[in-house]
């Protein structure tokens, strides 16, 4: 009897034991993506999450940056590709990750001309609003980046709202608003890198499935936003390593610089960031942390009003 009792033991843990992984996992998991707040927005609840260092001066204004999520992830997946909160935690600046339209995942960012386009623009400049109120943001410091999809809502963002941005990143590109909405819009420095073997965003731009608009060919474009910034027209090219390529556009109206990082042989990645499949996405050499690259061009920089 009690050799079957161990047998029947041993069963139930067999069959329980898997359910109970699973719940443990899924308990986990809604706690790590758990929105920090929400925002209405059209009568939409838009959430945020939020990461504060413990070590904040509540009597200090700081700094906030904004980092969006690529298409069909969400808040806490940026969170984890683009690891901006140790970095936070040692500079001492606020970092929020909004998540796109959507019930459920996947969520992406109206980045295309459109009356979304204007919700998410509502949303993100609302939600900033919401932290300097809350936090002791420094409204002159406000730093938007993102990935992908993401980096296409930072760009419309520095057309819609230059006035509120000190300066801006994109990683990997989808950038699919046309120039024509943003012509008028005032001088913001930005720093864009992107890989060479990019297989969703092509370096050398052209059509491709996930996007209903060609992408541009990435030097050309961030030549056009030197343009924009009416920065010097000959730019200085320097060879950081053997895979990687910055070009400098200096001299610009109100110090906007504008950068590119060239990753040769690089994929759709946030180089140095969190892992992400290499089998869809392609290679990160580990040539470059993306994120202290950005935060080095940010720190100093304030919106120009």
């Amino acid at each position: 009897m009690k050799g079957r009792g161990m047998t029947l033991a041993a069963v139930l843990v067999c069959i329980t034991l898997p359910g109970m992984l699973a719940l443990v996992e899924g308990v986990s998991f809604y706690a790590g993506n758990r929105s920090s707040g929400f925002i209405t927005v059209d009568g939409q609840q838009r959430g945020y999450l939020l990461h504060v260092p413990r070590s904040q001066d509540s009597l200090r204004p700081v700094p906030l940056v904004v980092s969006l999520h690529g298409a069909g992830l969400w808040g806490a997946a940026q969170r984890d590709i683009s690891r901006w909160n140790d970095l936070a935690d040692r500079e001492g600046f606020i970092v929020a990750y909004p998540s796109g339209a959507g019930r459920a995942s996947p969520r992406v960012w109206h980045a295309n001309p459109g009356p979304g386009l204007m919700r998410d623009v509502d949303f993100i400049t609302r939600l900033i609003d919401t932290l300097v109120a809350r936090h002791n943001v420094d409204p002159d410091r406000v730093y938007v980046n993102g990935l992908s999809n993401g980096g296409g809502m930072t760009f419309a963002l520095s057309c819609a709202v230059p006035g509120r941005l000190a300066a801006v990143g994109i990683v990997a590109g989808a950038l699919t608003l046309p120039w024509s909405l943003c012509a008028d819009a005032p001088a913001v420095p930005a720093v864009v890198i992107h890989g060479t073997h990019d297989p969703v965003v092509p370096y050398g731009g052209g059509r491709l499935w996930v996007a209903p608009l060609p992408f541009p060919n990435v030097p050309a474009w961030v030549g056009r936003w030197a343009e924009r910034n009416g920065c010097d027209a000959a730019p200085r090219d320097s060879a950081l390593s053997a895979a990687v390529t910055r070009r400098t556009y200096s001299a610009c109206a109100g110090a906007a610089d504008v950068v590119l990082y060239t990753l040769h042989g690089d994929g759709h990645v946030w180089p140095g960031g969190g892992a992400v499949p290499r089998w869809l996405v392609g290679t990160d050499s580990r040539s470059m942390d993306a994120t202290q690259v950005m935060w080095e061009f940010f720190r100093e920089r304030r919106a120009a009003r």
